[in-house]
């Protein structure tokens, strides 16, 4: 729940989550959506088609558009091409910013497992060592967090402020923040 000091209590039920690769992004959003009782949605696994080719940006938003009008959900992912679409609904923007050197460790384990282990992401998709050793940012998730990461310090949660003024944001950088956060929000303390 989240409400103003001098306004009625909302029930929070649209979430927007953003964060580096390997932030804890999609961890966290199925916590919020699981003790909300709310339709989670991964971005990645809708724009990701098979064989890794990308959804259009009009069928992606036509998509996206069609989620984000329901009632209740958790939307994670940081697709610019239809960010306004999740922001206009959003009632709380959550951005993960926690230090760099822990992502870059949680991403390297869940890569290297999922590559060794041949784990499906979406659509048949798979993570493989050859991608995680290429030097194209596109193709090398890894890489693409490192370039990325600082984004989610600063920008994204000033682009949040300016962009969804009518959503509180809430930025988390640690562990502690995290993992405490979905019960902060049930008992209404965000």
């Amino acid at each position: 729940m989240c409400g103003g000091a001098s306004g009625p209590t909302v029930a929070v039920t649209r979430i927007a989550v953003h964060g580096a690769s390997g932030s804890g992004k999609t961890t966290l959003a199925t916590a919020l959506a699981y003790r909300l009782g709310v339709a989670r949605t991964e971005l990645d696994a809708l724009f990701h088609q098979p064989g890794w080719t990308t959804l259009p940006d009009d069928e992606f938003r036509a998509e996206v558009a069609a989620r984000a009008a329901g009632p209740g959900w958790v939307i994670d992912g940081n697709y610019r091409v239809v960010r306004d679409l999740v922001w206009e609904r959003a009632q709380l923007i959550v951005v993960l910013d926690p230090p760099r050197r822990r992502v870059m460790v949680q991403l390297l384990r869940r890569t290297v497992t999922r590559a060794a282990l041949r784990v499906e992401l979406w659509n048949g998709n798979r993570e493989s060592f050859r991608s995680l050793v290429s030097t194209d940012d596109q193709r090398n998730v890894v890489l693409w967090s490192w370039r990325t990461h600082h984004r989610y310090h600063d920008v994204v949660p000033a682009e949040a402020r300016s962009g969804a003024p009518h959503a509180r944001v809430v930025v988390l950088r640690d562990r502690r923040s995290v993992d405490a956060f979905p019960d902060r929000l049930a008992r209404g303390e965000v």
